[in-house]
């Protein structure tokens, strides 16, 4: 290949890729917050800023995971066996 190609192959490239660095980044780890309310521990599972889950340890029982339906603030346990439950976060929107 000529020079001029692979300039403008380099360039294209860049500019194509712009947009991609420019969205925030994903963060890797989860944001955990504790806190005691009524005699029992609940743990708030959040990534970027949206709560996905709830770890829920009563003062009597065994611990138990409330686990985001939908982007509305709708939960539901992820110990009750009702089936396969298959993700439906949202992981790029226009």
């Amino acid at each position: 290949m000529t020079r001029s190609v692979c300039r403008w192959l380099g360039a294209l490239t860049l500019a194509l890729s712009f947009p991609l660095l420019a969205q925030e980044p994903v963060t890797a780890e989860p944001d955990v917050t504790i806190r005691e309310e009524g005699g029992r521990r609940v743990e708030e599972y959040r990534l970027n800023g949206f709560l996905y889950a709830i770890k829920v340890f009563p003062k009597n029982g065994a611990p138990y995971f409330l686990v985001a339906v939908d982007d509305e603030g709708n939960f539901a346990r992820a110990d009750q066996v009702q089936g396969m439950r298959i993700p439906s976060w949202k992981i790029f929107e226009w």
